[in-house]
């Protein structure tokens, strides 16, 4: 605890239903940012009200930030988020090779998904949903057809480390890159989220909906927006999932 960030809440709770409902039902009564860590998710969530599959021993925290920021602003904490997420997971493994950046939410590790990361506005916070594979990966038939496999980081890396130890880990990971973030804008933070992407400068499909659109990945814009040059020109594009 002594690298704990300072001015940062700190919960660690042995069960609930998720953190991000917890973050949901503690939100008008926490005064600065607080985590919420939880060693076993009974009802995990992720993305677009996907299921999030949590077995025992892998990573569930929401922080919980209050802020007056517009939703545009609030959306490019992602980026600090997944900052934050990469220098944890070098700070456990002792390696930054087979670590990269996929936009908008996602950690890959040696190639596969190893942590997803989950916005949502509640009110007058903003909650920031985090996901990791410490021990056990899904099925990858439990993943969207084309989706990126999921991995561990056990199964990638052979290395062992509890829920508590990554969450201080994170934590002071956080608060680094949200002093930046808060201090100087969004732009070095882009430019060192663009140093660590992933397929950075190759085709990608954005899929939006029913709707797909497949371009070279050029890079990540003012507004957090990833920028595809498809064949009809150069396209800005806000949410979409990203298949390689």
């Amino acid at each position: 605890m002594a690298d704990w960030p300072l001015g940062y809440g700190r919960q660690v709770l042995t069960e609930v239903d998720s953190t991000m409902l917890e973050a949901a039902r503690q939100a008008v009564d926490l005064s600065g940012p607080t985590w919420i860590c939880a060693l076993h998710q009974t009802a995990a969530r992720g993305r677009r009200g996907r299921v999030w599959v949590n077995p025992k021993g892998n990573f569930a925290a929401t922080l919980v930030i209050p802020t007056a920021d517009a939703p545009d602003r609030r959306a490019l904490r992602s980026f600090v988020a997944a900052l934050a997420l990469f220098d944890a997971l070098v700070a456990v493994s002792g390696r930054v090779d087979g670590l990269a950046l996929k936009w908008p939410n996602d950690v890959l590790l040696t190639g596969g998904k190893v942590a997803g990361i989950l916005l949502e506005s509640l009110g007058s916070h903003l909650a920031i949903g985090i996901g990791v594979n410490l021990v056990t990966a899904p099925d990858a038939a439990e993943v969207e057809a084309g989706a990126v496999p999921p991995v561990s980081v056990v199964s990638a890396l052979g290395v062992e480390v509890g829920q508590e130890v990554f969450l201080d880990m994170l934590a002071a990971a956080f608060a680094r890159h949200e002093a930046q973030f808060v201090t100087y804008g969004f732009a070095p933070t882009r430019e060192a989220w663009l140093s660590r992407a992933a397929r950075l400068g190759e085709v990608v499909t954005a899929r939006m909906g029913d709707h797909d659109v497949t371009g070279t990945f050029e890079t990540v814009d003012a507004d957090g927006r990833i920028v595809l040059n498809t064949a009809s020109g150069r396209q800005a594009i806000a949410a979409a999932d990203i298949f390689f």
